[in-house]
C-alpha cells in the first residue's frame, strides 16, 4: 500500500518524539508499504513565528528570536544524527539558510511596519520548513533513504493568503512528477505541511488544520491507499473525555460523520481536512503516536454499517444566539433574505439556523467574536421593519452552547429525537432552539453554556455510547 503519514506538532515536538515518528515511518516501510511523510512544525514554533512577525511589524525585531529557533532545532539535530558529522553539518546548513530568510523577512518588516497576509504566510510557514529536514534525517539514520521536500514544489493553491485552497489538477501533476520517482526508488519523502504556493511560486498557508489538510491533499494527489494522521489522542471519541469520563474511541466512522463532528467542535480533525481524501474515496486513520499500538479510528465512505442511531455527542462553546422576533414578520417577504445578506456582508460564519414555522422568529448562532457586530448591522439594516413593528426586537443572547447528536444512521430510525429530548427533560435542561437537517445526520440544539456539559452527558448516557 501507499500510505501518507502525517505527524502533528506534539508528535514532532522534541528529538525523542521525532525519533519515534521516524521509527513509525521506517517500520511501516519495512512491512512492504510505500510511505510519504507530512510533518507539522515542532510544537509551539508556529505560534512563536507569528508572534515574532507581529512584534517586528511594530518595529521591534529582536535577533535573539532567530537564535532561539536555531538553538532549539540544533539541539534536536545534535540528538538525531550524533556521530555522523557530514549529515549533521548539512542539516545545520539547511537550518541556517532557512532562518537567514526568516531574519531578513522580519528585519524588513520592522522597517516597513506592515504585516500583510502574504508576508505573514511566508513567515508562519517556516516552522514546517525547519522540521522536515530533521524528520528526514531521523528516518535516514534508521537506514531508510529520505529527503525533505517543500510543499511549495507540490501544492498549487489560490492566492487567498491565510486560507489558500488547493488547485488539484495542477497539484496532482506536480506532486506525481516530484514524489513518484522517489517513492519508486524506495525513498520516504518528508513533505512540509501547512504550506503551498501560488502558480507564480508565492508561499501560501492552508489555514486552520493546515498540516492535516496537506496530508489529505498529498494523499489525493498520489491516489494513496490510506492517509494516517498521527496525533496525541487515540482517535475520534464518542464525546469529549474531559466532559464524559466514559467516552470511548470509535473504531469506524464515515466521512460525513467525521465532517459533522469536526464542524460541531470535535478537535481531532478540521472539517475541511478530509475533503480531498473523501473525493478520491481514500480512508483516513486517526492514530496516536504516543500509543501506536492502539488501532485508532478509521474514516471511510461507509463508516460502520452495523452501527445505528446516534454515534457521538459534541458541543461548541463560546457562541451567541442572535434572534429576530416579531409577530408582524409573518407573511412579510424579504426579511430573512435581508438578514442573511447582512450576515454575508459581515463575513460571519453561521453555525446553526432555526426558524419557527409561524415565521415569527428566526435565530442563528454565531461565534462570540462575530455576533455583536452582526447584531448591530442587523438593527441598522432592518431599521424600517423595526419602526413599522414588523420586527419587535433583535437580541443577542450570551452564554449559550450548541450540543449536537451525530450519526449517519439516525435517518429513518424512529425515536431518536424522543430519546434526546427525554434525556434532557429528565435532567431539567431547557432547550432554547432546535435544528435538524433533512439528511437526519444530526440533531443540533442550543442550551445555556452552564447546561452544556450536563446535556452532553445526558445524551451520551441515553444512547449508551459508553458501550460502543
Amino acid at each position: 500500500m501507499l500510505i501518507v503519514m502525517k505527524f502533528g506538532g506534539t508528535s514532532v515536538g522534541s528529538a525523542k518524539r521525532i525519533a519515534q515518528a521516524a521509527q513509525l515511518a521506517a517500520d511501516t516501510a519495512a512491512k512492504g508499504h510505500q510511505v510519504v511523510v507530512v510533518t507539522s512544525a515542532m510544537s509551539k514554533v508556529t505560534d512563536g513565528l507569528i508572534a515574532a512577525a507581529r512584534q517586528a511589524s511594530t518595529g521591534q525585531w529582536d535577533p535573539r528570536q532567530r537564535q532561539d529557533l536555531f538553538d532549539r532545532h540544533k539541539a534536536v539535530a545534535d540528538a538525531l544524527v550524533a556521530g555522523n558529522d557530514t549529515r549533521h553539518g548539512e542539516l545545520l546548513d539547511i537550518l541556517r539558510q532557512r532562518l537567514d530568510r526568516f531574519e531578513k523577512l522580519c528585519y524588513g518588516l520592522s522597517m516597513v511596519h506592515e504585516l500583510t497576509p502574504r508576508l505573514l504566510d511566508a513567515i508562519s510557514g517556516m516552522g514546517e520548513m525547519l522540521a522536515a529536514p530533521l524528520v528526514a534525517a531521523a528516518i535516514a539514520a534508521r537506514g531508510r533513504p529520505s529527503t525533505a521536500v517543500d510543499a511549495t514544489e507540490l501544492i498549487v493553491t489560490t492566492d487567498q493568503f491565510g486560507g489558500a485552497e488547493p488547485l488539484m489538477d495542477q497539484t496532482r501533476a506536480k506532486t506525481a512528477a516530484r514524489l513518484k520517482p522517489a517513492i519508486a526508488r524506495g525513498e520516504i519523502p518528508v513533505v512540509t505541511g501547512f504550506i503551498g504556493a501560488t502558480a507564480d511560486g508565492v508561499t501560501t498557508t492552508l489555514g486552520r488544520g493546515g498540516s492535516d489538510y496537506s496530508a489529505s491533499i498529498v494523499g489525493a494527489a498520489l491516489d494513496a491507499d490510506e492517509v494516517w494522521i498521527w496525533t496525541d489522542v487515540d482517535g475520534v471519541m464518542t464525546a469529549n473525555p474531559a466532559e464524559v469520563s466514559e467516552a470511548r474511541t470509535l473504531s469506524d466512522i464515515s466521512y460525513s460523520e467525521a465532517s459533522e463532528l469536526a464542524y460541531y467542535g470535535a478537535k481531532v480533525l478540521h472539517y475541511k481536512t478530509i475533503l480531498p481524501a473523501f473525493r478520491r474515496r481514500i480512508p483516513v486513520r486517526i492514530l496516536n503516536s504516543f500509543n501506536p499500538a492502539h488501532p485508532g479510528t478509521r474514516v471511510s465512505v461507509d463508516g460502520d454499517p452495523s452501527a445505528s442511531g446516534v454515534k457521538a455527542v459534541t458541543s461548541i462553546r463560546g457562541v451567541i444566539l442572535v434572534a429576530i422576533n416579531g409577530t408582524g414578520m409573518q407573511g412579510i417577504p424579504g426579511i430573512v433574505a435581508k438578514a442573511f445578506d447582512v450576515v454575508a456582508e459581515q463575513q460571519a460564519n453561521v453555525l446553526m439556523i432555526s426558524q419557527a414555522s409561524s415565521e415569527n422568529n428566526i435565530c442563528f448562532v454565531l461565534s462570540a467574536a462575530e455576533a455583536p457586530r452582526v447584531a448591530a448591522a442587523l438593527r441598522s439594516a432592518l431599521e424600517v421593519e423595526l419602526m413599522r413593528g414588523n420586527i419587535d426586537e433583535i437580541t443577542a443572547e450570551q452564554q449559550v452552547a450548541i450540543v449536537a447528536a451525530i450519526g449517519d444512521r439516525m435517518r429513518g430510525t424512529p425515536g431518536i429525537a424522543a430519546t434526546v429530548f427525554g434525556a434532557l427533560g429528565r435532567e431539567g435542561i431547557n432547550v432554547i432552539a432546535i435544528s435538524q437537517g433533512s439528511s437526519e445526520r444530526n440533531i443540533s440544539l442550543v442550551v445555556t453554556e452552564d447546561d452544556a456539559t450536563a446535556a452532553v452527558r445526558a445524551i451520551h448516557r441515553a444512547f449508551r455510547l459508553e458501550q460502543v
